[in-house]
């Protein structure tokens, strides 16, 4: 393992720093983020400094579920389970068991990493589980993450040999190098929407129109957003992409596998030091799915949920 760096003294944990073909990956060990990475000089995703804690979910992976469980509850054989609530704002738990828990190193090589994360019987959700990440660039220097979720056996007051719900996602954050985000254009095959109350939770599922629909491409500017969206049309290839053009001829794009019909667009002018910022979140589930039961799966013990996205770039 030539090169390998990380530290464990800053404030987002050991930095596990990946090379390839021109490409440069930080991935911090704090919620297992995708920190900063790079093509040929490009950045393409928003970063934050390791003495941070990555802001507004920049590059966490989510897991057991991605988004919100509104109220902080969900009902398992008529009894309401109680999850800590992580967004006081409203009331809810929010991305997930990991989101404060620093991931270790499996294995690295130059050009890749797998991380793990162990998720123990605890409020609102009394199972045990293991989230597995492998974050790899290709020759290439195109970077692609494998996510599994493992189910062990469950504990407490949870009933043997019970089945666990469990969803997956991750928050990266996508750009252009120094192109403002606003003259991006952003162009996604979704069909649906999922309208919001107030509490950001959804209540129903709409067809896209006006300013939700991107999949002729949409420029950003203006656009503000924090919406899921369904009905993703596959590709050739079989993946759904999700995609960011620049005015010069330059592009990034989101990729997921079939696992994730499901994707999340935040666009918000609430990043520190960028006037606006997209994040193009893979899901296999969206917010509540605890208590909606859309996208969710159930694990029994020894069971495993896996999930692919990557990120591709034209430079």
């Amino acid at each position: 393992m030539n090169d390998r760096e990380y530290s464990s003294g800053r404030l987002s944990g050991e930095q596990f720093v990946l090379r390839a073909g021109g490409a440069e990956a930080t991935i911090a060990a704090l919620a297992g983020s995708l920190r900063s990475y790079e093509r040929d000089g490009v950045q393409l995703t928003e970063t934050f400094d390791a003495d941070e804690v990555p802001p507004l979910g920049c590059g966490i992976l989510l897991a057991p579920w991605p988004n919100r469980v509104a109220a902080a509850q969900w009902q398992l054989d008529g009894r309401t389970q109680q999850l800590d609530i992580t967004e006081p704002a409203t009331g809810n738990a929010i991305h997930g068991l990991l989101r404060n828990t620093g991931y270790t190193a499996e294995e690295q090589t130059d050009a890749a990493v797998t991380l793990t994360a162990e998720i123990y019987p605890q409020h609102g959700y009394g199972y045990r589980m293991t989230h597995r990440a492998r974050y790899a660039l290709d020759e290439d220097g195109q970077l692609s993450v494998t996510q599994t979720l493992v189910h062990h056996a469950p504990a407490g007051p949870v009933r043997a040999g019970g089945a666990a719900p469990a969803a997956l996602g991750a928050h990266p954050y996508l750009r252009v190098g120094d192109v403002p985000t606003d003259e991006l254009t952003l162009t996604t095959t979704a069909g649906q929407y999922l309208p919001v109350d107030g509490r950001k939770i959804p209540t129903g599922v709409e067809p896209v129109a006006g300013d939700l629909d991107f999949r002729t491409g949409r420029r950003i500017a203006g656009l503000r957003t924090d919406t899921a969206f369904a009905r993703l049309e596959p590709a050739a290839d079989g993946r759904h992409h999700h995609r960011l053009d620049a005015p010069d001829g330059r592009a990034v794009e989101l990729w997921t596998d079939p696992s994730c019909p499901y994707v999340h667009i935040f666009v918000t002018d609430q990043y520190p030091q960028r006037e606006a910022a997209v994040a193009i979140e893979p899901m296999t589930a969206p917010a509540n799915a605890f208590n909606s039961g859309d996208g969710l799966l159930w694990l029994a013990p020894g069971d495993e949920l896996t999930i692919q996205w990557g990120i591709t770039s034209w430079l």
